[in-house]
């Protein structure tokens, strides 16, 4: 570079400079460390060099026209916003990503000035910058329109093109959105971080064939030339980019109103209008019983549930016009099982509860992601459990804590509040961590703070913080003090923070604690406490460490591993001489509880309302497994849940060993707790499964023997119907299918005649139970006949749900030639929906035939996966950490350690590639820890 072209260089980031009127005295989360900045896609410097939006322009409203064209598959938007300027500056930058700008212009308020606007375009930060050429003034109001176009995108984000084929074959279009996290910006440009709120007018523009939706209800359609309508909008409350949403369709719908007056729809596509009307009633009856319970009213006229044929995550809670994939939402009462009807009405109440986590109160940022998706998980077990009590939904929130700390004693897990910066780290949030532990770390909360208590501090919560952005010390601060001006004024009753220990549960009584302090032990560092519990008659000596799966004590590793690790626990226990609960909050690291008198036994975390590993040393494992074997309802269900868990994990950390579990578990045949049956039985499932993966066929079939003499009476119990309880039909359902697939002759033999007349009927026969046709159809798989068959009904089936088992069963058969079919119809998209592939992926991985033929399939396809979904999505995590899951060699650590190796420039950002690692080492250490053991105990306990 010459000194004159130097020179020139210089000038010109002098004038970007001045022209954007960087004021250094922004915020120091705002402004930048680097004085460097990007060049734009026309080789001018860009004048922000952050991937956070500057905040010197704040977004007001929003006047959004959409043109979408279901032929071209084009679609023209001009968008008007009014901003509010907070610092002086030239320049406004907002996000685009794939919208082609075709005019920009800026007026003041008063309308009189009006100028045209230069366009700069950042793409690496899917950021655009607005060049003005006169400052724009602090508390002045201008209006920025903007036109564009762009194409409808062919994935699962932003405005998308869906379609679905009715009965008669024929392929029908539509277009929705789904922008949460960052994908507002592929639709309109776009101030689109959570923080950013306003409010929004939307107009549609379409043909007559289609009607349109958004979030609020439509006021006026307009006819225009050739043929369109133009649909306008309410004025949206004040909310987030991400809560945006807008559909152009020929869906149906059924409709109720709350007793608040609140309209609810129903929308599906034509021919499955009959399958809609369970989602209507359990919306109808969950939203009323929000309204209850926050003491808040929905603040919309009316809720729209729709079903997307195509939809990549389960569902999204646009406010007003929640979207949901077609089995989150629809339920056939002849394909549908009781766990189909579970999984809909839970997913309804995430949605619902959103409206006011989320949308009305948002997290400021990505990083507390779990105050919208913990809290919201937390609530479909409040709300489930109050408005559908035979649903016993409560029980599977043990199943809930239980995945979430298998995650959580990871090393590779993370804080439930982390850094997240970039689009692809935010959308690695919604994980596990944020929804799962999310939620369990609030059931221990509520228990910890008893129920009234807790429920008046989420009200004040809401309260205090709606239509605005809350963080993690936001919800800690109304919990500790739940009184408002308001209370003080009418006299109403309240909790202040000095009163909480009073109306708390006992051990707060002369305790001093602070909420914040205790809970940003679980919220800001990663892991799950282990508590040692050493009983000695009326003394309890206890200690806390890091819970570490697949590191054990006398590792390397193991001790630096523990280094920083502190929680505040509260502990919940029982004992022999009382089953009164006792309380105790251990703050440090080890600490005594002298009882009153001697015990012979303690439990603690009672019914599992803790979020925390249990060891006992000594004999206390012992006492247990004796207590158990003579009277096993000593224990809540709860509890006994909680035990074998706390054993197997225990296992798996070189705690416990495995005979000494296996041994708790001899009493299961006696066991009449359908949550327990089956927390055992997955143990034992999983073990058995390993060993058929790795061919290990002595063990493998010593086991299978195992487990149907065990629990042979249980299994031959089981009626081939929809009989009993949701609890009694979900434990049929897995007995079954698990008999089934250890080729008990009853079962295979029911399963195959079943399956026989079925086929016969051409699948008409509709008498057949639902909550055992997964069964049903996986046996029937094993033939080449059943196999084609059953992929031909897939093709013509109107029920998600079916198409769900059939696919399921397809992925179980043993023949490579059929599952390699299946993962090709799967990559093409045609008869399996893409939105299914990486479930299909998984559903073959976790086939012992199909394992390698699996994980192969993502080597030789990788590339054109992560053109199918985006690199931190559900659906590559899924891919990535699912297809390893069950590897348990060295050869396969090598080889996945390889491949990632390989690819490490596209994933080195992601945590899931880390988590398949640590997955299989941990495997692979159970296996040289357990192999003999578990060979040795099952001889010697086989009849």
């Amino acid at each position: 570079m010459t000194a004159f072209q130097w020179l020139v260089a210089m000038l010109l980031i002098l004038h970007i400079l001045n022209f954007v009127g960087i004021n250094y005295a922004l915020s120091e989360e705002r402004s930048s460390e680097n004085t460097s900045f990007p060049i734009a896609t026309n080789g001018q410097p860009f004048p922000w060099n952050k991937l956070r939006l500057p905040d010197w322009i704040l977004p007001v409203y929003y006047d959004l026209l959409i043109h979408p064209n279901l032929t071209s598959l084009i679609f023209m938007g001009s968008v008007k916003i009014q901003v509010t300027v907070v610092h002086e500056t030239s320049t406004i930058v907002l996000h685009s990503k794939h919208l082609e700008i075709t005019s920009a212009a800026i007026e003041e308020e008063n309308g009189k000035t009006q100028a045209d606007l230069k366009v700069l375009e950042y793409p690496p930060h899917e950021q655009i910058a607005f060049l003005y050429a006169e400052p724009l003034l602090v508390d002045k109001k201008y209006f920025l329109s903007i036109n564009y176009i762009a194409n409808l995108s062919d994935g699962f984000y932003g405005f998308y093109k869906s379609t679905y084929k009715t009965k008669d074959g024929q392929t029908r279009l539509l277009a929705s959105t789904h922008f949460e996290p960052t994908s507002a910006r592929m639709a309109f440009p776009c101030f689109d971080e959570p923080s950013f709120k306003a409010n929004y007018t939307i107009k549609i523009r379409r043909d007559g064939q289609r009607s349109a939706l958004s979030n609020m209800p439509k006021v006026k359609t307009l006819k225009l030339d050739n043929h369109l309508f133009e649909d306008h909008f309410a004025e949206s409350v004040k909310m987030s980019t991400y809560l945006v949403a807008f559909i152009v369709s020929d869906f149906q719908s059924v409709s109720g109103t709350t007793s608040s007056g609140i309209k609810v729809s129903v929308y599906v596509t034509p021919e499955k209008l009959n399958q809609a009307h369970y989602a209507l009633e359990a919306a109808i009856k969950i939203l009323e019983f929000y309204e209850q319970y926050f003491g808040i009213y929905y603040p919309l006229p009316k809720q729209d549930l729709v079903a997307v044929p195509d939809f990549q995550s389960g569902a999204m809670e646009n406010w007003g016009l929640t979207t949901y994939r077609e089995t989150s939402l629809l339920y056939d009462p002849e394909t549908s099982s009781a766990s189909d009807k579970l999984w809909v009405t839970m997913v309804i109440g995430h949605e619902l509860a959103h409206q006011w986590f989320g949308n009305l109160v948002t997290m400021e940022w990505w990083n507390d992601i779990w105050l919208n998706e913990g809290f919201a998980r937390y609530m479909e077990f409040i709300s489930v459990d109050a408005t559908y009590p035979e649903l016993q939904v409560n029980d599977y929130l043990l199943g809930t804590c239980f995945a979430a700390m298998g995650r959580d004693s990871m090393n590779s897990s993370r804080p439930i509040s982390s850094k997240a910066e970039n689009p692809t780290q935010i959308k690695e949030m919604f994980d596990t961590v944020s929804y799962d532990k999310g939620a369990c770390i609030l059931h221990m909360l509520r228990n910890f703070l008893t129920e009234e208590v807790f429920q008046n501090g989420i009200i004040h919560y809401l309260k205090k913080h709606s239509y605005s952005n809350a963080k993690n010390n936001d919800l800690w601060n109304s919990l500790a003090n739940t009184c408002s001006e308001e209370d003080f004024t009418s006299g109403k009753f309240c909790y202040s923070k000095s009163q909480v220990a009073k109306n708390a549960h006992s051990y707060y009584v002369d305790e001093h604690f602070d909420i914040a302090e205790i809970m940003n032990t679980w919220t800001l560092q990663k892991g799950i406490p282990l508590i040692i519990v050493e009983q000695n008659q009326k003394r309890i000596k206890i200690r806390q460490e890091r819970f570490l799966k697949g590191i054990f004590q006398h590792d390397p590793q193991w001790a630096s591993m523990q280094i920083g690790f502190l929680w505040h626990v509260p502990l919940t226990y029982i004992t022999s001489h009382s089953k009164s609960i006792g309380r105790h909050l251990l703050k440090n690291h080890s600490d005594t509880i002298e009882l009153v008198e001697d015990v012979n036994w303690v439990k603690f975390n009672v019914d599992m309302n803790g979020y925390y590993i249990v060891h006992y040393e000594g004999n206390g494992w012992d006492t247990i497994i004796e207590l158990l074997n003579q009277n096993h309802t000593i224990f809540s269900y709860k509890d006994r849940a909680n035990l074998i868990h706390n054993a197997f994990q225990l296992v798996s950390a070189g705690r416990l060993s495995l005979d000494r579990a296996l041994d708790l578990m001899q009493y299961l045949q006696h066991e009449s707790s359908n949550i327990v049956l089956l927390q055992g039985l997955d143990y034992l499932a999983a073990i058995y499964h390993m060993m058929e993966r790795r061919n290990i066929s002595d063990v493998t079939e010593s086991l299978k023997r195992y487990i149907l003499q065990h629990f042979k009476l249980v299994i031959d119990r089981q009626t081939w119907s929809d009989e009993g309880s949701i609890s009694d039909r979900m434990l049929r359902s897995a007995l079954l299918e698990l008999a089934c697939d250890l080729q008990y002759p009853p079962c295979v033999q029911k399963a195959n005649e079943l399956f026989s007349k079925w086929m016969g009927s051409g699948g008409n026969l509709t008498n057949i139970p639902s909550d055992v046709l997964e069964t049903i159809y996986s046996v029937g798989s094993k033939t080449a006949d059943g196999w084609n068959f059953l992929l031909e009904r897939y093709k013509v089936s109107m029920s998600g749900a079916e198409q769900r088992k059939i696919c399921s069963a397809l992925a179980s058969c043993k023949d490579d030639a059929k599952l390699t079919r299946l993962l090709e119809l799967a990559m093409e998209g045609h008869i399996i929906k893409t939105q299914d592939l990486s479930s299909v992926i998984y559903s073959v991985s976790t086939n012992p035939a199909g394992q390698h033929l699996a994980w192969k399939f993502v080597k030789k396809n990788w590339s054109k996966l992560l053109e199918k979904f985006p690199l931190g999505s559900f659906s590559i995590r899924t891919i990535i950490i699912g297809v390893t899951a069950q590897f348990s060699s060295k050869q396969e650590l090598e080889e996945v350690k390889l491949f990632f190796e390989s690819v490490k420039e596209k994933v080195s950002q992601l945590r899931a590639p880390q988590i398949a690692v640590e997955n299989i080492e941990k495997n692979i250490k159970w296996l040289d820890r357990n192999l003999v053991t578990l060979t040795k105990w099952i001889l010697e306990n086989l009849k």
